[in-house]
């Protein structure tokens, strides 16, 4: 992403919370409430190359989120909690929010776990079971310490061969997010061959992020008996699911609901799908997991809760923490729902976009800059 549109979107950010239109407005633009959206939870590395960080925030960052949610009337619920006050069986006189996390990673129970019990916070973990498995290929991990390692790569792409120089933290970058949209467009299969490629020219081992940086399904049979714990389903092998076939999508959804009920022993009741913008989970999926009676799934597509969510609890927005916006002024403005609200004011509802996605522009889901090509792309890479 470019300097420029990182400073115009946290300026606009900072305008919303100091102006007071935030304040003002937070009544009518928060709605029922939010999902917030989450992946890593760790200290902060000091790498000058680290395009995925924005997936991450500090455990401290959440402490803060968790006191500033609070602070800004909401209840911190569960997604069930959350599912019964959408759906009615639950009346409450204040907007809820949920923390969800996803693709199970061990630094959830390391770092987010002592802070959600020190305040008792509930939260929702999604789980990839190839990841629980030590066998999912996080190629977005992996494509990362390819970038670091090289000094020069060649990749070709949909027949397309493109050079790229990486003797610094710009250049790595510029490459990465080059080769990292240019990747997103491909099946996925294709995708994962190409990465998978790049990673052997390299030296590097395609399976070790998974198993660093995932927990076992040991790890969380043991983290799931905290009753603050919710563990829900995030497909077998991390698919774009849009992007398969349909008994191949409809697969990897029941043999993912399937496997998490086997190995901790109870329903699973929640799903989130993978990527999860419009071009990865669609109506197709949506119906999927309706007719399979789950009560949520959630998708990357941003806002806030509204009634109209009541009769899609298996197509609902998320508020993404992105890690490149931890301060509480950004964060407030988030809260407040206005940016959202702004946003599904200009985004008007088409059938191709319907009501209870008020972004299917990018919302505040920050832009990312391809500084090879010159353009812009929708970030962060919602994993």
């Amino acid at each position: 992403m470019s300097q420029t549109s990182t400073r115009l979107i946290k300026a606009t950010l900072a305008a919303i919370h100091y102006s007071g239109v935030g304040r003002a407005l937070a009544p009518a633009a928060r709605g029922a409430g939010a999902l917030l959206m989450l992946h890593h939870v760790r200290p902060q590395s000091a790498d000058g190359f680290a395009p995925n960080r924005i997936l991450e925030i500090t455990p401290e960052f959440l402490e803060t989120t968790i006191i500033e949610v609070r602070k800004a009337g909401f209840d911190i619920v569960s997604m069930d909690e959350a599912h019964a006050r959408m759906t009615g069986t639950v009346k409450a006189a204040r907007p809820f929010v949920c923390f969800t996390f996803d693709d199970g990673y061990r630094d959830n129970r390391d770092h987010a776990l002592p802070i959600m019990r020190k305040h008792n916070a509930p939260f929702t973990v999604y789980v990839a079971s190839e990841f629980a498995d030590g066998e999912g290929f996080l190629w977005w991990i992996v494509l990362e310490r390819v970038v670091a390692k090289r000094q020069f790569l060649s990749v070709q792409i949909a027949g397309v061969t493109e050079a790229f120089r990486c003797t610094n933290d710009r250049e790595k970058t510029a490459a990465f997010d080059r080769i990292y949209w240019r990747l997103r467009a491909l099946p996925e299969n294709e995708t994962r061959a190409i990465v998978a490629q790049l990673a052997d020219e390299s030296g590097i081992d395609g399976l070790a992020p998974c198993r660093e940086l995932a927990m076992t399904w040991a790890e969380l049979r043991e983290f799931e008996r905290d009753p603050l714990v919710t563990i829900g389903a995030h497909t077998m092998s991390h698919y774009a699911l849009a992007k398969l076939g349909a008994h191949e999508a409809h697969a990897e959804i029941t043999g993912s609901i399937a496997r998490v009920e086997s190995e901790l022993g109870k329903p699973c009741q929640h799903f989130c799908y993978p990527y999860g913008d419009a071009g990865s989970a669609g109506e197709r999926e949506f119906e999927t997991t309706a007719r399979l009676g789950l009560k949520t799934a959630v998708t990357t597509r941003k806002g806030f809760l509204n009634e109209s969510h009541a009769a899609r609890m298996t197509a609902l927005p998320r508020v993404s923490l992105n890690g490149d916006y931890q301060r509480v002024p950004y964060l407030k403005a988030l809260l407040s729902g206005v940016p959202f609200a702004l946003l599904g004011a200009l985004a008007r509802p088409t059938a191709a976009q319907p009501a209870y996605s008020p972004a299917g522009v990018s919302g505040f889901c920050i832009q990312r800059t391809s500084h090879a090509a010159g353009t812009t792309q929708a970030s962060p890479p919602t994993i």
